[in-house]
């Protein structure tokens, strides 16, 4: 009732006391939470529930502390000073930022206050047993999709244990409640994030050769798959696909105000709770917001966000890492010995891809698209997620030829490869933060590494010149301002990105993770002296 919903969190949020909503939520409480819900009463009862601002600030300032006082600094006891990957890269300047981006490890580390511990209910922050890294600036706690790259970055830097310890809180968060929030905070309780929680138990047993670990996991990561499948499922041309779907009422807390102003769009309580909904699925997208999960009347994503229809569309990303997730729970149950159990989930994988192939694959337009299950057609807009079963090997491996011509002439159709700064989100720029001109770390990822899996020798080459690209235009923003974004400008080589609810963030753990990973893959090939102004390598 403090952090999550009620009338204590709309008076404080409605009051605008702070520039960013998500401040007043990750506040500490300074006295026990009955006592300051009797107080907050009694406060109501004695202005007639018509505090002024000021009257409002000083109740939080007698009842809450400052914001991000349960996490100290952490510097992380495995950090290794010259991890091994450096002297994969042969360019002397991206050597250097290659140790700069290994040294920043160190600066994103947090440890749970023991209080946090004693007193889980004076603070918003989901209590975890390990340290963590944190993607940073206005994030400064973990955030579940980050981390799968941040983990990744992790493990190319030898930090083992942080990387385990990181997949061990997440594992002991489903243990606890069945799925993993989007953050951790508790106001996230009521969505999740892109599931890659078994990516992140793959990507370190790959790298340690730990099998007993992934064994060990078994029944939690299947207990997570069994949640998407079981709460998110939805009928769409005689097939089982998954859909974002949050469960929770009211407002984000974090951005409560700005969710109740475009609320005011809707006439009825009942039309005004379908729209958080939309909001909040889009959020448990990781894509908020984005004209993306647009439905307008005219079944275009032209609009705004009062057309956000998220629980109406089919992600293609979203079936693609569940078939991922069954192949790999296969791939452990093989290991432990269990052919009953890699069987049934080998099962699973093939019916997601026939679901895949049967809906999302749209021959026409020669890739995998999204599906509108109210106008029942598919979303022919352009997002990198249209092309993550690449990513996740989620279609017929004897299909590959075929498949690379088709994708490839997609992405010359849609003019992919003229972006000096990246492929951006989509081709729309509405002012959100997932549109044009901003691109991501995790999409380009997703794009470089599927193209690379795809292994035919133009896709191959695409993806070396894409994942060039990123890096040295990563570099040229960190050479101009030192700093590493969440985000950057896909019309700009070396530009950071804009736009959303929110200022520029720095940091920043998933961008680190890309880059350090890329470093290593690509670092005795990338020279900087023979770039153009698009980034690419001179002939």
């Amino acid at each position: 009732q403090i952090y999550c919903y009620g009338p204590l969190l709309d008076t404080i949020q409605m009051a605008k006391l702070f520039q960013d909503s998500k401040t007043f939520v990750d506040m500490k409480l300074t006295v026990s939470p009955t006592k300051t819900m009797e107080d907050f009463e009694a406060f109501m009862a004695a202005k007639n529930n018509t505090p002024t601002k000021d009257e409002i600030r000083q109740f939080v300032n007698e009842h809450f502390g400052e914001k991000g006082t349960e996490l100290d600094v952490w510097t992380p006891t495995d950090w290794v000073e010259h991890p091994a990957f450096i002297d994969l890269i042969h360019d002397p300047d991206l050597k250097q930022w290659g140790v700069d981006l290994n040294n920043i490890w160190k600066e994103l580390g947090r440890k749970m206050k023991e209080d946090v511990h004693k007193n889980p209910d004076y603070y918003s922050i989901i209590p975890v047993p390990n340290p963590v890294i944190v993607p940073g600036g206005r994030f400064i706690e973990f955030y579940y999709w980050d981390s799968y790259w941040i983990i990744r970055g992790l493990l190319q830097s030898e930090m083992v244990d942080t990387a385990r310890g990181m997949i061990e809180n997440f594992l002991s968060i489903v243990q606890r409640i069945g799925f993993i929030p989007n953050g951790g905070r508790v106001y996230y309780w009521g969505r999740s994030q892109p599931p890659l929680l078994t990516a992140m138990v793959k990507s370190y047993v790959d790298a340690t050769k730990d099998d007993l670990f992934a064994i060990n996991a078994l029944e939690i990561l299947e207990h997570e798959f069994e949640y998407f499948i079981n709460n998110n499922t939805v009928q769409a041309k005689g097939h089982n696909l998954v859909i974002y779907r949050d469960t929770s009422t009211g407002p984000r807390p974090e951005s409560y105000s700005e969710d109740v102003e475009t609320s005011q769009n809707f006439a009825t309580k009942e039309a005004k709770e379908d729209h958080y909904s939309e909001l909040k699925s889009a959020a448990e997208s990781g894509m908020d917001f984005s004209s993306r999960w647009y439905i307008n009347a005219n079944g275009t994503n032209e609009g705004n966000l009062t057309d956000a229809k998220t629980r109406s569309i089919v992600p293609v990303e979203l079936n693609a890492i569940l078939y991922w997730n069954a192949k790999m729970i296969a791939e452990f149950h093989s290991k432990a010995g269990n052919i009953e159990k890699m069987v049934e989930y080998e099962t699973k994988a093939q019916k997601i891809q026939e679901a895949i192939q049967a809906v999302l694959w749209n021959e026409e337009a020669g890739c995998w698209l999204d599906y509108d299950l109210i106008n029942e057609k598919p979303r022919n807009y352009f997002v990198p997620t249209n092309l993550s079963p690449l990513w996740t090997k989620a279609y017929n491996i004897s299909d590959t030829e075929k498949i690379s011509a088709s994708v490839l002439k997609y992405i010359e159709d849609m003019n992919l490869d003229s972006f000096p700064g990246g492929v951006p989100n989509t081709l729309y720029n509405t002012g959100e933060q997932w549109d044009l001109p901003n691109v991501w770390a995790p999409m380009q990822y997703i794009l470089v590494e599927g193209l690379d899996n795809l292994g035919t020798p133009a896709a191959k080459a695409l993806s070396q010149r894409w994942g060039h690209r990123w890096v040295k235009s990563n570099f040229a923003a960190y050479k101009e301002t030192l700093a590493m974004f969440e985000k950057y400008d896909a019309e700009t080589f070396g530009g950071h990105g804009g736009g959303g609810e929110y200022g520029v963030q720095k940091g920043f753990g998933w961008t680190n993770g890309v880059i350090i990973e890329w470093l290593a893959k690509y670092g005795r090939q990338i020279s900087l002296s023979n770039t153009g102004a698009a980034g690419d390598e001179e002939q």
